[in-house]
């Protein structure tokens, strides 16, 4: 062990993990070294009941869909549909299919039962709609923005009609095919159509940035919060898809990049709304430049880590320096060393 942390370990647990800390950070992360369901996820899964129970966290964020995230949110928050549906629609990257992850979301259910609606713990995905194999259409984000501004706003505020809007979208199919993941000639993402529905992503965001003390009073702060996710979803995938469609040397480091800054864009929102309990892959978390090694060499970008500007911590394993199996380390706010049960500090 490194002789940095060897004299600084403690046994796991909520306690253990802010005693390490000056004050309860605003966004606290636990890192992984590799997606799978192992012991590390059941690890997360009592060390988060402990913070939200013990130290007031009141959302829980996973590494998984902004978008399909609501229908779990919905699920723990609200009750609404079953736990199966959930698990099948609720998550991307095939993360519905882990046991601790259908713990995490049955137990949340549970603890929200019964109990005012201020005090529940909500779920959140942070990540875009996308996976290796390529990204959603804009549809149901832009879409879904669109109609939330179409009920509320005089409709010559408005930079399209819902059919030219249908129109320029097109058929999902182009958008979302995993050919263009390998071959940038089969993306759409730079066609006259896509440009088109950049423009109107970003009218339509300022639009709603525009209106917001009037949506505010006229829906809710928790529907304006929904539509600014749609909008900057939209935003993301739009700028994602443009990106598969370049030639040159910078695409994938491009794609990476935007990937983590839809992230880090999804975490100061739900920042804004209480403190956030976080699990994700420890290269969207690391503070210096990230790195992994892909058919294109080795691509760095910056990760989510860097531009998440709240008070925050990270506990997880760090990735090495080159992209290669995760290392302990220093990360900011301690490491948990996976199957280990103990948590190594780092400095506050």
């Amino acid at each position: 062990m490194d002789k940095r942390t060897k004299d600084t370990a403690h046994v796991l647990g909520a306690a253990s993990v802010m005693g390490l800390l000056s004050d309860r950070p605003r966004v606290l992360a636990l890192g992984e070294p590799t997606h799978d369901d192992g012991t590390l996820l059941w690890v997360r899964n009592d060390l988060f009941r402990g913070l939200v129970e013990e130290e007031g966290y009141r959302t829980i964020a996973l590494e998984s869909d902004c978008l399909r995230g609501l229908v779990v949110d919905e699920y723990v928050t609200f009750g609404h549909g079953t736990l199966e549906e959930v698990m099948e629609r609720g998550f991307s990257h095939g993360f519905g299919s882990y046991a601790a992850n259908r713990e995490l979301v049955r137990w949340m259910r549970a603890h929200n039962e019964g109990r005012p609606v201020g005090e529940r713990v909500r779920f959140a995905g942070f990540d875009g709609p996308l996976e290796i194999s390529g990204a959603e259409s804009p549809r149901q984000a832009l879409s879904a923005l669109y109609d939330h501004l179409a009920e509320q706003v005089e409709a010559d505020l408005l930079p399209c009609t819902a059919g030219n809007l249908d129109r320029l979208l097109g058929s999902d199919g182009p958008w979302t095919a995993p050919e263009a993941m390998m071959d940038p000639a089969r993306s759409v993402g730079r066609s006259a159509e896509a440009g088109e529905l950049r423009l109107i992503a970003d009218d339509l965001v300022s639009l709603l940035d525009a209106q917001a003390p009037y949506l505010v009073g006229a829906t809710s702060r928790a529907e304006l919060a929904q539509a600014e996710l749609y909008g900057r979803t939209a935003v993301g995938l739009l700028r994602y898809h443009h990106w598969l469609a370049d030639t040159s040397p910078a695409r994938i480091t491009r794609l990476l990049g935007v990937r983590d800054q839809m992230m880090a864009h999804n975490l100061l929102a739900l920042a804004d709304r209480g403190p956030v309990l976080v699990h994700a892959h420890n290269s969207h978390l690391q503070r210096e430049r990230s790195s992994m090694r892909m058919w294109q060499g080795l691509m760095e970008w910056w990760s989510a880590g860097p531009r998440v500007r709240v008070p925050a911590h990270r506990v997880g394993h760090t990735a090495s320096p080159r992209g290669g199996g995760a290392t302990p380390g220093e990360c900011g706010g301690g490491v948990v060393r996976a199957g280990s049960g103990a948590v190594c500090g780092g400095r506050p």
